[in-house]
């Protein structure tokens, strides 16, 4: 292999691993403990939220006698299928090289985040040259800080946003079908995955518009709904209810006005310290201005600018987590300013405090796990 011809790849490839191993190492030594924070191992990282949850659905599907007989987490059973079943097969897969469900879990943390890492470079390296796409997608690795997060613990995340990329990469590319084929994945993994398939849906309306002719390659992209209903029918198998999804509880944030989340009685909020809401949003916003100047009829523009729209009306505290998609596309918009030398040497002297926040968060989005027997 020539390794100059692939030498971002892995760079950035071994740069991620190695995070990820040294943040488990240091979990699994217990090292945070010597800076005053509590007791850690590695069931710290299976034990954060959604994980357990992921595990409970790969090792019984959505069947609630099984859960209900095996698992003792203080969620409602009709919760379960809030949880898409796109993450959970893909622990499954992992559990061929590990039989334990923690363990195969931390394979898919690590690969994910790697995947997240390669799609990010090689979306970035449509638009740039080479040594911008390198640190845009270095950057991306610890930024912004709940991201960094949600590469370390069992979370969706890092196979959803890579699966964004690439399907976008591929319909830039004008290669539709590999392009609806990773939308569909993307459908399988979050229930906001079809903001994917409404953007491309716009992108097809003004190409219409401004063509007269209709792109039948489009037509791939109906794959995402009906990947949609074959999850509602998996359901109607499982647990007799179709629409389980939306009978999963407290589980929809949207609301009909915007910004609710700073009404602070709301369930999922409960803080008054919202100030850094603000802020996020203001940076997707800034973004989007940036974008449109250049993309304003292109899935490059319309995807983020959908996915913050949304984001606007949920009621729900953890924002940075819900615009999680939007974030290579705010690196995207801002990539030339922030990977000269100097703006990336601000970045650099932000990173131990992106690594304490990451502590600091994990150690407190446990869930109360007593007994592992049943993940195992």
């Amino acid at each position: 292999m020539n390794f100059n011809k692939y030498k971002s790849q892995i760079l950035l490839t071994l740069i991620t691993l190695c995070c990820s191993l040294f943040f488990y190492l240091a979990f699994y030594k217990n090292l945070p403990q010597k800076l005053a924070f509590p007791e850690t191992n590695l069931e710290t990282i299976y034990a954060n939220y959604d994980g357990p949850n992921y595990m409970i659905i790969a090792k019984c599907g959505y069947n609630k006698d099984c859960i209900r007989y095996n698992f003792s987490l203080p969620l409602p059973l009709e919760y379960y299928p809030a949880h898409l079943p796109g993450y959970p097969l893909i622990i499954k897969l992992f559990s061929f090289i590990s039989s334990s469900t923690p363990k195969a879990l931390l394979l898919s943390c690590v690969f994910g985040s790697v995947l997240l890492t390669l799609s990010s470079y090689y979306f970035f390296k449509l638009f740039f040259k080479e040594k911008v796409a390198f640190y845009a997608a270095l950057l991306m690795i610890f930024f912004p800080p709940r991201l960094f997060v949600l590469r370390l613990v069992g979370a969706p995340e890092t196979w959803f946003l890579s699966f964004i990329l690439l399907s976008i990469l591929f319909f830039k590319k004008k290669k539709y079908f590999p392009s609806a084929l990773l939308a569909v994945l993307v459908q399988l993994l979050k229930s906001p995955g079809i903001l994917l398939f409404a953007a491309y849906g716009l992108v097809a309306l003004f190409e219409f518009i401004k063509t007269k002719k209709i792109n039948l390659n489009y037509l791939y992209y109906l794959l995402v709904p009906l990947s949609a209903l074959g999850i509602f029918y998996l359901y109607y198998l499982q647990i007799g209810d179709f629409w389980a999804y939306f009978n999963s509880g407290d589980n929809i944030h949207l609301t009909p006005f915007p910004y609710q989340v700073f009404v602070s009685t709301r369930s999922w909020i409960n803080t008054i310290w919202l100030e850094d809401v603000i802020y996020i949003f203001a940076l997707s916003f800034f973004a989007l201005k940036k974008l449109w100047k250049k993309y304003s009829h292109d899935i490059i523009f319309i995807f983020p600018l959908l996915f913050t729209l949304a984001t606007v009306m949920v009621a729900h505290r953890d924002v940075s987590r819900y615009l999680a998609p939007v974030y290579p596309f705010v690196f995207l918009a801002f990539a030339k300013k922030i990977t000269k030398p100097k703006n990336r040497l601000l970045f650099y002297l932000l990173i131990p405090a992106v690594i304490l926040y990451t502590i600091n968060f994990v150690i407190g989005n446990t869930a109360p796990i007593s007994n592992w027997g049943a993940y195992l």
